[in-house]
């Protein structure tokens, strides 16, 4: 269930005051000021399993109990709920409203909200938030045109199979149903497994929307973490 009829009422009828997930609109007057603190994180890219699919969403507000995100569509009805960070850190949670494009996320255990707010912490830098997709589509390369699968996207990048040996900074032409022609370079290799980088980096609500519903890769499917969009990885033979 995606929970979007509960709220969740304490013993006075009302949302829990110190609860991120709960919507402000549930609060009266000067209770939102007695409220636990909250975090805005604007622009914090992530994204929600929802059972064996994957969509973006952003969170806005965050504490030790929950989160407000953004949504890019509907939330379909599930029976499992988790959210994802870029750096892999997966929280299992259920939601407790929805407004709009807007929900309100309540996490199955507490968590270390100093980890959630510095995702990137050690690496020196953000890593994109990929989702983990089955798209087919056609690759240009050196004059041939050759079948390929996605198997991750993300705003930079994808990591994909190719029956066709490229090259390291290869140029190659990628065409979809969904995604229009895009132009990337090959940046690791692992055959038939390849990791490209776009020419163009795609916004985050076009892609969202553009792949929203799109099934999960099947299980035991290769998928090295983070290398798509990182841009490194092994290189392979010449």
């Amino acid at each position: 269930m995606n929970g979007e009829e509960q709220d969740r009422p304490d013993a006075s009828g009302l949302p829990e005051a110190n609860d991120p997930a709960r919507s402000d609109s549930e609060l009266p007057s000067g209770i939102e000021q007695r409220a636990a603190p909250r975090f805005t994180l604007l622009l914090r890219v992530a994204k929600l399993v929802v059972d064996d699919r994957e969509q973006f969403c952003v969170i806005r507000d965050a504490s030790t109990t929950g989160l407000k995100v953004r949504l890019f569509g509907p939330l379909p009805q599930h029976a499992e709920l988790a959210v994802e960070l870029a750096n892999g850190d997966r929280h299992r949670a259920e939601c407790v409203w929805t407004a709009g494009d807007h929900a309100g996320l309540r996490f199955l255990e507490p968590i270390l909200l100093e980890r959630l707010l510095d995702e990137a912490k050690g690496s020196g830098q953000r890593r994109q938030v990929r989702l983990r997709i089955t798209l087919d589509g056609m690759l240009h390369a050196s004059r041939e045109a050759v079948a390929i699968t996605i198997r991750d996207i993300s705003q930079q990048g994808a990591a994909l199979d190719s029956e066709k040996w490229l090259l390291i900074n290869e140029l190659v032409k990628i065409e979809t149903a969904i995604l229009p022609p895009v132009y990337a370079k090959v940046r690791w290799r692992d055959h038939p497994h390849y990791g490209v980088i776009f020419e163009q980096t795609f916004h985050l609500e076009e892609l969202a929307h553009r792949c929203a519903g799109l099934p999960a890769p099947q299980t035991g499917a290769h998928n090295p973490p983070h290398q798509a969009s990182r841009g490194h990885g092994t290189t392979g033979k010449n």
